[in-house]
């Protein structure tokens, strides 16, 4: 943490921001569309403000994966669509969790 650095402090205080560390995070996974960040062991320092809150994340071991990304026919999509009368967003969230089983996916939409 920044300990010494009383010009820093000063200025988070004037801010209204609360600091302190957040101590024995083992992992923090940042997720894209694409890709997944493992940082490990990662130095975690938290700051409160009165409407929000800033994570500092500093690590020096990271970890980098593509993410599989599902891709599913349009057409069984339109299916559960039609069948379970949900949104595209419901539709494909259902195949997802049902690994593309779109008989699975309409049961647990319509039950």
């Amino acid at each position: 943490m920044m300990r010494g650095n009383r010009e820093m402090r000063r200025m988070l205080d004037k801010m209204g921001l609360d600091m302190k560390e957040m101590p024995n995070v083992e992992e923090v996974i940042i997720k894209t569309d694409t890709k997944e960040f493992y940082l490990v062991k990662p130095q975690i320092i938290e700051m409160k403000g009165k409407d929000s809150t800033i994570f500092q994340v500093v690590a020096t071991d990271i970890e980098e994966k593509q993410r599989e990304v599902p891709t599913f026919k349009e057409d069984d999509i339109l299916l559960v669509m039609q069948q379970a009368n949900v949104s595209r967003e419901k539709a494909v969230q259902a195949l997802t969790e049902s690994k593309g089983d779109m008989a699975q996916a309409i049961l647990t939409l319509t039950t």
